[in-house]
């Protein structure tokens, strides 16, 4: 049966998870923080996590195609935003939800760090989701400030933070036993091919011009066309449009 565990302040909810998953926790097993002291991104950055957001990190067990849950797990909850809060948002690659406006212009909403603990009879994965849904504080960074949007500031209606909670397990789960079918790769990327934010712009990476957007291909790496012809990413910060 999955646990839930919830603290008004945890270093962590992802530690804590794969601790759970190490200890044989069922699949959507979840832990949830009001707050966390030393919550992490992708690449070990920082995810400052400050009182009014959703920070949760679920179980998915098995693992199974992890390197395309961060994209699958995206594309399943800008679905359930929109059907659940009427807040439309997109996938950035490779692992981020942005909400765009009327401009074209995009803020982030949310963000998946994805890790895999092995184990036995199989291994698992843990997704942490960190969704604003209050607006930020303002004592963060201006350039934080400015990138960012919370999902109340969009939505149709008051966001409760239990609802919503839901919502996000929900989603990932979904996502995990979606990959897991027979064509479930294929479908993930057919999906988040339509979601994709940032088709038709430039790009930098890790701080450098890398050409414009192209699509996403069917490994799930982001595909560039610059000077020098067409290539695909695996990794790195990538950044959307001028001053983006």
């Amino acid at each position: 049966m999955a646990q839930r565990e919830v603290y008004p302040e945890l270093p962590s909810t992802q530690d804590r998870a794969v601790e759970l998953a190490r200890d044989g926790a069922a699949d959507g097993s979840a832990v949830v923080a009001r707050r966390q002291s030393r919550g992490r991104g992708r690449d070990e950055r920082s995810w400052a996590s400050p009182d009014g957001g959703l920070y949760v990190s679920v179980v998915l067990r098995p693992a199974g195609r992890a390197a395309l849950l961060p994209l699958a797990i995206g594309a399943e909850l800008a679905s359930s935003l929109a059907l659940d809060y009427g807040v439309r948002a997109r996938v950035k690659w490779p692992n981020d939800l942005y909400a765009v406006d009327g401009a074209g212009t995009g803020r982030k909403l949310s963000g998946v760090l994805v890790d895999v603990v092995p184990g036995a009879p199989a291994d698992a994965a843990v997704a942490g989701i960190g969704l604003n849904v209050k607006p930020l504080p303002g004592d963060l960074p201006a350039e934080l400030r400015s990138r960012s949007v919370a999902l109340e500031e969009l939505a149709d209606r008051p966001v409760a933070l239990d609802a919503l909670e839901s919502v996000v397990v929900a989603s990932a789960v979904r996502a995990r036993r979606s990959l897991a079918e027979t064509t479930g790769a294929a479908a993930t990327i057919a999906r988040v091919r339509g979601l994709l934010y940032g088709v038709g712009e430039p790009a930098t990476v890790d701080g450098v011009a890398a050409g414009t957007i192209v699509g996403l291909a069917s490994d799930g790496s982001l595909e560039l066309r610059g000077a020098d012809g067409r290539r695909s990413l695996y990794g790195g910060d990538v950044r959307v449009g001028v001053g983006r």
